[in-house]
């Protein structure tokens, strides 16, 4: 029988070891036998298909993963919101690109997002035509797409002009019901991020603050919509009053779309368009996503502005995919402080905050970045709490109007599941050893314990608004008034002077030039999108390196929602239990 068992152990292992012997292999032939570079056509239509995430990274995969992922049918990654302003500007002064078509139904941007790549798309329209269909456009579609050239609709499509809004879900009642409390201690009455633990529903200072955010992000959207389709902006919100969805032909009687077409006739304008005939069986085009990733002209200066990106919630340690490590990102910031090359250095932030330890350790390493060079933020989506701790310091921070920034605020949450165990009949004793012992999961603190951590959590959050006062040049009460962890629109948060400059990505790398002196004379280093393992491969064997995302339904949109709050508490790892992270809400 030991014979038998050593022999089948040992098939085992032969096989473990001869499948990841064979995927080494083929990713060393693959990466030999890689594709050239793609290179775009004469006259090509970029086709910029808008189904997709305007992430500012791509998250990094494993082999393993990688493998899941195509498992799953998941086949690549998003380009990264640089990556595409770069290839649209580039792609504006190219003479093998005659012009552009846009496509599809975003799945997830931020307003702030949106308004840079609207930006990009302005400039190209300025020198190349546009044509943009679709069975159907959102109100995030429609903001991209209006004032770019043609808008086209089927006629069997629908417009959905709707207003922005939040929707937090609530999990005491849930928690309650398994008999686990959740004990809080915080500082500022606008600190809402532990509500949707804590309470069945918003409070009126987070509706207040949520209220306010929101109406400058749709005063963004209707401002742009109504500029692009020649409207005022109270007929914006007058559909969005009154209609919300615009079948096909209310949405040309609205003046929303210019006309109506079937995809044939809209694909005898792009061969147009390419300089084809329309009976012409193909005409020339590029993806955007392939386009992206043509080689661009080599920089040679020797000055480097270095663009880092920190997108996600702040963890203590190392942090993993979707997560800004407090040791990894302060171990990136300390090399460009090594490097000599590096005159200028520009974070683009784009977080909810998490751990306030990790955020202090992102910081310091920030300020003694910042000591012999400029330092400049750019805000993109989301930079609340301690992802404005972070920024902080910086030479210059940028926002765009609609950035959701601020939740100056701190907090302290550890659950309490006794009651839990208790009622599946599991029991706990204590023995101490002094008064006061380390917090316990199965163990309710005392009043003196929660006294003794809000002394922590009022320390903590007298350090962050010391830090504000000294890194923005405000009077310590001045802050004191606009922190209590309320958040803040971009525009607003630029009136109050937690901001600097409306702007995004490509003004922050312009104003690095300027500070460091370098202007006219620097390269970039930004961030590209990676090729995972899995795409070297499927591209040596001819596979399709494309992804086709599913649109999400309504029940899938569900799961994302609730899956994203849980998230939050999965990365609650700061050693000291103490936060700085803005609420959880979904804006639709």
């Amino acid at each position: 029988m030991k014979s038998f068992f050593q022999s089948f152990l040992g098939a085992i292992l032969a096989l473990v070891i001869f499948t990841g012997g064979l995927f080494v292999f083929l990713l060393i032939m693959a990466s030999a036998m890689g594709p050239k570079p793609p290179s775009a056509p004469n006259k090509a239509v970029l086709i910029f298909d808008l189904e997709r995430n305007l992430p500012d990274k791509p998250t990094e995969s494993s082999a393993l993963d990688a493998m899941q992922n195509a498992i799953q049918g998941n086949m690549g990654q998003d380009v990264p919101l640089t990556s595409l302003i770069k290839a649209i500007d580039r792609a504006s002064d190219d003479p093998k690109i005659s012009g552009m078509y846009i496509t599809g139904n975003l799945n997830s941007a931020g307003p702030a997002a949106l308004t840079e790549l609207k930006q990009a798309l302005r400039r190209f329209t300025a020198k190349k035509p546009v044509i943009s269909y679709n069975m159907g456009y959102s109100t995030r579609d429609m903001y991209l797409c209006a004032g770019l050239g043609q808008v086209i609709l089927n006629p069997f499509g629908v417009v959905q002009l709707t207003a922005p809004s939040a929707t937090s879900p609530f999990f005491a009642k849930a928690f309650d019901k398994y008999g686990i409390q959740v004990q809080v201690t915080r500082v500022g009455k606008f600190k809402s991020a532990v509500e949707p633990f804590t309470s069945d529903k918003m409070s009126p200072e987070n509706r207040e603050q949520t209220r306010g955010y929101l109406d400058e992000i749709w005063n963004g959207y209707k401002t742009e919509l109504a500029k692009g389709r020649d409207l005022a902006a109270d007929a914006i919100q007058n559909i969005a009053d009154k209609k919300g969805i615009l079948v096909a032909a209310e949405a040309v009687e609205e003046k929303m779309v210019d006309q109506l077409a079937h995809f044939d006739e809209v694909l005898g304008e792009l061969k147009k368009m390419a300089g084809k005939d329309v009976d012409s069986k193909d005409f020339p085009q590029i993806d955007i996503d392939a386009y992206a990733k043509i080689p661009a002209s080599p920089q040679k200066s020797r000055n480097r502005i270095a663009v880092v990106v920190a997108e996600g919630e702040i963890v203590d340690g190392e942090g993993g995919p979707g997560e800004i490590g407090g040791d990894s990102l302060a171990r990136e910031l300390r090399a460009l402080r090594m490097d000599k090359n590096v005159k200028a250095v520009v974070v683009r932030v784009n977080s909810p905050g998490g751990s306030a330890t990790a955020s202090d350790v992102i910081q310091r390493e920030l300020v003694a970045l910042k000591q012999d060079r400029p330092v400049v933020v750019s805000m993109g989506n989301l930079a609340a709490s301690g992802g404005y701790w972070i920024s902080t310091h910086a030479s210059h921070i940028f926002a765009e109007p609609s950035t959701i920034t601020g939740s100056i605020g701190v907090f302290g949450m550890l659950p309490n599941a006794m009651k839990f165990a208790n009622d599946h009949g599991i029991t706990f004793d204590t023995v101490r050893t002094a008064d006061f012992s380390a917090p316990s999961l199965f163990r309710p603190m005392t009043e003196k314990d929660l006294a003794r951590i809000q002394v922590l959590v009022d320390s903590v959050y007298d350090s962050f608004i010391n830090k504000v006062s000294e890194g923005r040049k405000l009077e310590p009460d001045k802050v004191r008034e606009i922190a209590q962890g309320r958040v803040w629109a971009g525009a607003k948060a630029l009136e109050l002077g937690l901001v600097d400059e409306m702007g995004g990505l490509d003004a922050a790398i312009r104003k690095a030039a300027e500070l460091a002196k370098i202007e006219g004379d620097y390269r970039i280093d930004a961030p590209d999108a990676p090729k995972s393992p899995l795409e070297r491969l499927l591209k040596a064997f001819g596979g399709s390196e494309k992804r086709k995302l599913a649109k999400a339904g309504r029940f899938e949109a569900a799961r994302n929602e609730l899956e994203s709050a849980l998230r939050s508490l999965r990365s609650m790892n700061d050693p000291n239990g103490v936060y700085a992270l803005a609420p959880v809400a979904v804006v639709n």
